[in-house]
């Protein structure tokens, strides 16, 4: 085939993504808007991955990754489109291979073989760069190359039998321009600690001590939470402990931005991330306009459908907590017939998928098992033991994970402490336990003494 043809029929195709001057993540996601603008919907994107120049080796590394799209484009139709995107946004090409603001190729369309002057599919250098197997694998991991007349093999078959590059490609995840990407595969990584900043009167271990209107309080607060080794502060204006009473959005705005405004205007805090602890669309939004990084929403978008179409069109990074229920009905749902890994990480990727049909790349997400959600003790701690095989399974890799177990339930029946603020001790281990396993992130209420814990943590098991 080697003639363009018109077909009102929607074909699937899958185009390269890269860059390796400026800005690599904002081109990436602006070409993808383009796409979108342009009627190549982008359906999925594989995770971003940090690699070392391939070819061209005296030039920065590049962050690469891999999204299918639909379109009702011919194939050299589709060329002329995205290199109009890369034209736009500013692509010069001066040498070949060599460094770029944005690069858009088509991989593969349909399973059709296509040669041109212009354009071959499939990619004639496809299956010889971890760079482009890396996410197509993960996208396409169980397909066939429609490579007549050659041993099949699946694209994962072909990833496997690449020698792995040194050095090994990060994932990438963005939160901020100011906040350095998470690296969720890099095992020297140091895990962050999130604070909890709660602006409610009835959280389980801190209702009633910070205030949205005392903003010297708050002041001290964060500063606090910043020289004791915060570097994200999760803002919450609605308590999601069990039994807890929901107090509407319009309260939940009045709580939490003001306080995010004024975080926001602390020298001190400019490159700290500040995630909204919300499950309620209008307050995540209303928070990322007051100077939000990540939306944190403990349903996972169930709770509210805006949710998640919201986030994709803020464009905004969101960690997705497994949770059944609500936190009225949670405590009753915790059977797992088939284990509690195993069904975790199904409803997990069922989220996964909602978000992505939503539109949120899969690069903007940050994955939480849940701990005390829809979970007993025996749960919360085969979780906690084997957090590293819950990240390791198909169709969780390359994620970040977070880990909230700060003063939970379970510790207090572990160690008979009644009063969640004195469960310090017992946090503490639980915090080692998340960094053993894998966590990127912890979310506590001793910001000090958990700080200490994964430091040390960091120590052991991040070499």
């Amino acid at each position: 085939m080697n003639l363009r043809y018109s077909s009102p029929d929607v074909h699937r195709a899958f185009i390269a993504l890269g860059s390796n001057v400026g800005d690599r993540v904002e081109m990436i996601e602006q070409a993808c808007v383009e796409m979108d603008r342009l009627g190549i919907k982008v359906k999925r994107t594989s995770s971003l991955f940090e690699t070392a120049p391939m070819y061209v080796l005296d030039q920065d590394t590049f962050i690469n990754g891999v999204c299918e799209v639909e379109t009702t484009l011919a194939p050299l139709d589709l060329l002329d489109a995205v290199q109009s995107i890369e034209i736009a946004l500013g692509r010069k090409k001066l040498i070949d291979k060599g460094p770029r603001s944005i690069d858009l190729d088509i991989l593969l369309y349909d399973q059709e073989v296509f040669s041109h002057e212009r354009l071959n599919i499939p990619h004639n250098l496809m299956l010889e760069r971890d760079f482009v197997l890396r996410p197509l694998s993960q996208l396409i991991p169980n397909e066939y190359p429609p490579l007549p007349g050659k041993e099949a093999k699946t694209y994962s078959a072909h990833m496997a039998a690449l020698p792995t590059p040194e050095p090994t490609p990060m994932s990438t995840t963005p939160i901020s321009p100011s906040f350095k990407s998470l690296h969720s595969t890099d095992p020297k990584r140091p895990t962050h600690i999130m604070a909890i900043l709660n602006l409610t009167p009835d959280s389980f271990s801190d209702g009633g001590k910070h205030s949205p209107s005392d903003l010297t309080y708050l002041t001290e607060t964060v500063r606090q939470f910043i020289a004791s080794g915060a570097t994200i502060i999760d803002v919450g204006g609605e308590s999601t402990r069990p039994g807890s009473t929901p107090v509407g959005a319009a309260e939940e705005i009045a709580r939490v931005v003001p306080a995010i405004k004024h975080i926001r205007s602390m020298p001190e805090a400019a490159n700290i991330a500040i995630s909204i602890d919300t499950y309620r669309a209008a307050v995540a939004e209303a928070a990322c306009a007051a100077g939000a990084d990540i939306v944190n929403d403990v349903s996972a978008g169930l709770l509210d459908p805006e949710m998640l179409p919201t986030v994709a069109r803020i464009g905004k990074s969101v960690i997705l907590m497994h949770m059944r229920g609500t936190p009225q009905t949670m405590t009753t749902l915790h059977s797992y017939p088939t284990g509690v890994l195993t069904e975790v990480a199904s409803e997990l990727k069922s989220r996964i998928a909602a978000a992505e049909e939503a539109g949120i790349r899969r690069w903007r997400i940050i994955l939480d098992p849940g701990l005390g959600f829809a979970k007993v003790q025996e749960q919360d701690l085969e979780i906690l033991r084997e957090l590293a095989r819950l990240r390791n399974m198909s169709g969780l890799e390359y994620f970040p994970w977070l880990m909230g177990p700060s003063r939970k339930r379970f510790i207090g029946n572990i160690t008979g402490v009644k009063t969640p603020a004195e469960r310090v001790w017992g946090t503490g281990a639980t915090v080692s336990a998340s960094v053993s396993g894998g966590a990127d992130i912890v979310r506590v209420h001793d910001v000090r003494e958990m700080s200490h814990v994964a430091k040390v943590a960091d120590a052991i098991y991040r070499v």
